[in-house]
């Protein structure tokens, strides 16, 4: 059975190139546009890895992980970060957190299938 990967990130192009890229590996995707709408899927859908943008509005990556964190039904969640660049500040919060990894944008193909091959197999 294949893996299923989360993606939320508040950029459509981002989604649809992540899913490119990783249902070409094999992986089923799901796709939210918001943390709050991520949340909501990790709690209904059966996800093996998120992969979180750190830059969206209402709600960034950083509080949507801690929500994450928080809720007893999903905290355990494998979650690896989506940024272009994250600052120390950044990283040393979301290590704390608990994240899986970190992938770089713009999403290369062979390494975001290796990173998320890494995280979940």
């Amino acid at each position: 059975m294949s893996k299923t990967v989360l993606v939320i990130d508040d950029d459509v192009m981002n989604l649809r190139m992540a899913e490119f890229i990783l249902s070409k590996a094999g992986y089923q995707v799901q796709k939210a546009d918001s943390g709050r709408k991520g949340i909501e899927m990790l709690k209904r859908e059966d996800i093996d890895l998120t992969l979180l943008d750190i830059e969206m509005p209402e709600m960034n990556g950083i509080e949507t992980l801690e929500r994450i964190r928080g809720d007893e039904a999903i905290r355990e969640s494998k979650v690896m970060i989506l940024a272009a660049s994250i600052d120390d500040r950044v990283k040393e919060k979301a290590d704390g957190l608990g994240v899986t990894g970190y992938a770089g944008k713009p999403l290369m193909p062979a390494d975001l299938q290796a990173r998320v091959a890494e995280a979940i197999g």
